[in-house]
């Protein structure tokens, strides 16, 4: 048993520059998780920073000054966000609103429902059964009431930070946009010398994490927009706080397609009950997903969907577990690190003789 331990690590780590790949891991590992909370203003701007590199290098190549590049793309970016807050927010807690007059609503009419599933189908449901179901879900009520006072108190705390958040991020945007090739270079300076599978994998990843962080941007907004033409057709109640439900569900790769489901499904039934509108939103939330699913994300993330959906859903609860909502956003950059930092150690063999 150390017989075959020792031939693995002299197998992948008699190279020195896979020594100083997987050290130079392992401190980032240690670094984000131990002080996540507190870099998280630099986490959201390196985020911003991907995302907005790419019409700050097409401003650049037609001529324009780096510094002026970064300007113009930040603040109309800026305008953009703000645009967008202020014309969503308002609707959506507009709709929060309505959503929480009408739980009660919806409660009595799931009591009236549960209550009289013994008389139109009595093989399959029972007073006891009934009678348990009612508690719970009443008991889920309570709880739901609880957590929503709750959040309201926390709310405060949260502007706190959010005001935080407004001052720091634009400006961490700014300097890494504007001095990004001189944080580079400072920053390989730290490194070790025997760092070239580190180079090889960083040069591999930067362009995919690129890549991945646009087009999920994109996969957001063309989900929620189509979810919301297709909830609004249809007169669904609370469209826009669904729709950009469903948007904000392809954070989490399978499992939050499967998640918001749920509430549209519930709005649903409590519009129309089992009326042909209902299995319309269905079979259209159905096929926005499948077309999501399917077209969507091999065209906009064609190197990340070569993972198998069973390591992207272990990647989203490993990865989110130990960095929350950082660890589901970059659930399959992480794994396509993982996968590539194991392609890039050395794996040969030590030469045996044939018996």
């Amino acid at each position: 048993m150390l017989e075959m331990v020792n031939r693995w690590y002299k197998r992948r780590f008699s190279d020195p520059h896979a020594v100083s790949l997987v050290a130079i891991l392992f401190f980032g590992f240690i670094t984000i998780y131990f002080f996540g909370n507190l870099i998280a203003p630099l986490l959201v701007a390196i985020v911003l920073a991907y995302l907005l590199e790419w019409p700050v290098s097409q401003l650049s190549k037609l001529g324009m000054p780096r510094t002026v590049s970064v300007i113009l793309v930040i603040v109309s970016f800026s305008s953009v966000m703000l645009l967008a807050v202020f014309g969503l927010v308002p609707t959506i807690w507009q709709q929060v609103g309505n959503l929480i007059n009408d739980i009660p609503n919806m409660y009595t009419g799931l009591q009236q429902f549960i209550a009289e599933l013994p008389e139109k189908y009595p093989e399959l449901a029972n007073f006891q059964i009934v009678e348990s179901l009612v508690t719970n879900a009443k008991n889920q009520v309570i709880t739901v009431g609880e957590t929503v006072v709750k959040g309201s108190l926390a709310s405060l705390v949260s502007l706190a930070t959010l005001a935080v958040y407004l001052i720091l991020v634009p400006l961490l945007v700014f300097f890494l946009l504007k001095d990004k090739q001189e944080m580079i270079s400072m920053a390989s300076g730290m490194l070790p010398r025997n760092r070239k599978l580190a180079t090889k994998v960083w040069d591999e990843m930067n362009q995919q994490i690129s890549n991945y962080i646009r087009g999920k941007v994109m996969e957001i907004l063309i989900v929620g927009g189509v979810s919301y033409v297709t909830f609004a057709i249809l007169d669904l109640r609370y469209s826009v706080l669904l729709a950009v439900a469903v948007g904000l569900s392809v954070l989490i790769p399978y499992i939050g397609a499967a998640a918001v489901t749920l509430p549209v499904a519930i709005v649903g039934l409590f519009q129309w009950g089992l009326a042909p509108e209902f299995y319309y939103l269905l079979v259209a939330y159905g096929i926005i997903q499948a077309l999501d699913g399917n077209v969507l994300v091999p065209v906009l993330f064609s190197e990340a969907v070569n993972l198998h959906p069973v390591a992207i859903i272990v990647a989203v609860l490993v990865f989110g577990g130990l960095w929350g909502f950082w660890g589901v956003f970059f659930a399959i950059p992480l794994a396509t690190l993982v996968k590539a930092v194991w392609n890039a150690l050395p794996s040969q063999e030590p030469a045996e003789a044939e018996t």
